[in-house]
Formats: C-alpha cells, sequence, structure tokens
C-alpha cells in the first residue's frame, strides 16, 4: 500500500514539474518579438557598433546588414519597446526609420561611419 502512495506521489510531482515547465516556457515565447527595419550606417565597423549597442541583457539577437541597412532584432517584448531599441541604436550615432541620433553622437562617430544623414 505505501509503495502505490510513493508512486502517486512521484507521478504527482513529475505532472506538476511538467506542467509548470510548459507555463514558464509558453510566457517566455510570448515576450519575444522580432523586428526589422533601416539603420543607417556604411562600413564594417558600424554594424559592429549598431550590434553592440543592442548587446544587452533582454535583446537576444541583432544583425544589421551593410547592403540593405536593415537590421533583424529579436527582443523581450516586456523589458523593451521597438521605440526603446530605435533609441538605443540612436544613442550610438546612427539614424534609424524611426529616430534620428543627435549630432553630437553623430559627429562622435569615425569618419568613414558618417554616413549621409537622410533626415
Amino acid at each position: 500500500m505505501k509503495n502505490k502512495q510513493f508512486q502517486m506521489y512521484v507521478f504527482a510531482v513529475i505532472a506538476s514539474l511538467f506542467i509548470g515547465i510548459s507555463f514558464i516556457s509558453c510566457k517566455s515565447a510570448h515576450a519575444e518579438k522580432s523586428s526589422t527595419f533601416k539603420v543607417y550606417g556604411n562600413c564594417e565597423m558600424c554594424k559592429k557598433t549598431i550590434e553592440t549597442a543592442l548587446d544587452t541583457n533582454g535583446i537576444y539577437y541583432s544583425n544589421w546588414n551593410k547592403d540593405s541597412k536593415m537590421i533583424k532584432v529579436k527582443y523581450d517584448s516586456t523589458m523593451y519597446s521597438i521605440d526603446q531599441i530605435h533609441v538605443l541604436i540612436s544613442n550610438a550615432g546612427y539614424d534609424t526609420e524611426t529616430t534620428r541620433s543627435t549630432e553630437e553622437a553623430y559627429m562622435g562617430l569615425e569618419e568613414c561611419c558618417q554616413y549621409e544623414r537622410p533626415m
């Protein structure tokens, strides 16, 4: 009898763990968002600076394409809005399709990174 009770207890604990893990993974999956948008820049040094500006907790992935000027970002939407991501990039000196960097940040870029400003 005790053996059967122990088996039921173990089964209940394991089932509870699986249910808990599935809820956690579902919540995390829904919080992750992906976005692609334009970021102005010129060279591989720009790529490094732009991607480094997004190298922070809550931003899982960033990849800027020098030729298309497009960046793909995957991020935790409970930690960042897409507008905040644009601001992180503009703080590094780069204009995005919705956010313009300050003149001071832009002038702080290396000469090869000073792109023709769109706005």
